[in-house]
């Protein structure tokens, strides 16, 4: 059984999706604005997303980016009541797979499904998540958390990595020169962004920038009003 995580704030839509894939043999949990769709999204695991544009609190562009950031390799569908051309270009590229303008009939977005797990399962079974990351002349293998700094093809130094460290570097890894709210990293990496967990992130972060010191293309700084860069 797929499970497929919606988020649409209107209820009687929301509602109506919701009852319609289960019927049809999803497993579907419903959000109703993108705070919520992305916490559910941290918590659990999930075939395929359809997320509304326009949702109160985080819309449905600015969802589907932090979704893109987790590294997992999801779908999405967006749902919207708009046509224009450009909001369809910019779906597609913050990573939509498909996109169906409201209104729209049940078995019309049935089918989008169908097809678009189809594909993904075909192109996942032989695709195996990356487990040594490069970082500027650094190499860090998230399995053993360790991180090593390579010049004129010989290894200069190793940095034995914690297992928060190792997490929250595989995160900056996986998106290399991209902003990452300091919300969405404590959520990732501690579960909740609680004042007491930042502060314990804020320790993690001055040790990344440690070791990571020796090459100075490598830069993890800070982004006024958003959150953290790793910059190469």
């Amino acid at each position: 059984m797929a499970t497929i995580l919606l988020a649409e704030d209107d209820p009687n839509l929301g509602q109506l999706v919701q009852e319609y894939l289960t019927l049809r043999g999803f497993q579907t949990d419903r959000a109703t604005d993108g705070n919520m769709a992305l916490e559910l999204f941290t918590r659990g695991q999930y075939d395929l997303c359809i997320f509304d544009v326009m949702m109160p609190k985080k819309d449905g562009f600015s969802l589907a980016r932090e979704v893109r950031m987790t590294g997992r390799d999801v779908p999405i569908i967006f749902l919207t009541a708009k046509s224009m051309k450009e909001d369809t270009i910019q779906g597609f590229k913050v990573g939509a797979d498909d996109y169906v303008t409201k209104p729209f009939s049940m078995e019309e977005l049935l089918l989008r499904i169908q097809a678009i797990l189809r594909r993904y399962q075909r192109g996942s079974a032989d695709a195996l998540e990356p487990t040594v990351y490069t970082i500027g002349s650094f190499s860090f293998d998230y399995p053993h958390q360790v991180l090593s700094r390579h010049a004129d093809g010989q290894e200069q130094s190793s940095q034995k990595l914690t297992s928060k460290e190792s997490e929250l570097l595989k995160l900056f890894a996986q998106n290399l020169n991209q902003p990452i709210s300091r919300s969405f990293a404590l959520k990732m990496v501690w579960g909740d962004d609680s004042y007491f967990n930042a502060r314990s992130m804020d320790v993690y972060i001055t040790k990344l920038r440690k070791y990571l010191r020796d090459d100075e293309r490598v830069q993890l700084v800070n982004v006024h009003g958003e959150g953290f860069k790793l910059i190469v």
